[in-house]
């Protein structure tokens, strides 16, 4: 009986020892969280309307490097795989992520972000711009209402971080 005793509370110390381990690490990685994709550094990004000056010099099939800040409009509601953002002026860009890395939270619309990558402009396809109005949400009837290709500001992003409120 002593011995069972024995192995049963050194069974529950080394099971304490893993919970408060594996808190930290959590702990850790919830601070760290506010990096969707690589980390990058956020000095100085262009604001909304900077963005929206450099996607009116852009042509279809120029890319452009930088960080912009931005607030989203909307997030892919299937897997937070796009968002877009608002340029301002009534004007959005289509975020997409580099090599589908890394996904955004699907709550995300409203808040503020900085987004590290390239800006440029596609002509976006019938087929999908009905994909996207799909993941968003929008009723048969708004889908296939989409009948012609877009002009479309675009960022590929390969990180982006969420700013604190």
């Amino acid at each position: 009986m002593n011995k069972l005793t024995l192995i049963m509370a050194f069974l529950l110390l080394i099971s304490a020892g893993c919970k408060t381990e594996k808190k930290e690490v959590s702990e850790n990685t919830e601070q760290q969280s506010e990096f969707f994709g690589a980390q990058f550094e956020a000095n100085d990004p262009a604001d909304h309307a900077a963005l929206m000056t450099e996607y009116t010099e852009l042509q279809v099939g120029d890319t452009l490097n930088l960080t912009a800040t931005a607030k989203v409009n909307a997030v892919c509601q299937t897997r937070g795989c796009w968002m877009k953002v608002d340029l301002g002026n009534g004007e959005e860009a289509m975020v997409k992520f580099k090599d589908y890395a890394f996904f955004m939270p699907k709550d995300l619309a409203g808040k503020e972000v900085v987004m590290n990558g390239k800006a440029y402009i596609q002509e976006m396809s019938v087929e999908d711009q009905q994909h996207y109005a799909e993941d968003a949400g929008k009723s048969e009837e708004e889908v296939l209402a989409i009948t012609e290709v877009k002009k479309t500001y675009a960022f590929l992003a390969d990180g982006v971080k969420i700013k604190a409120e």
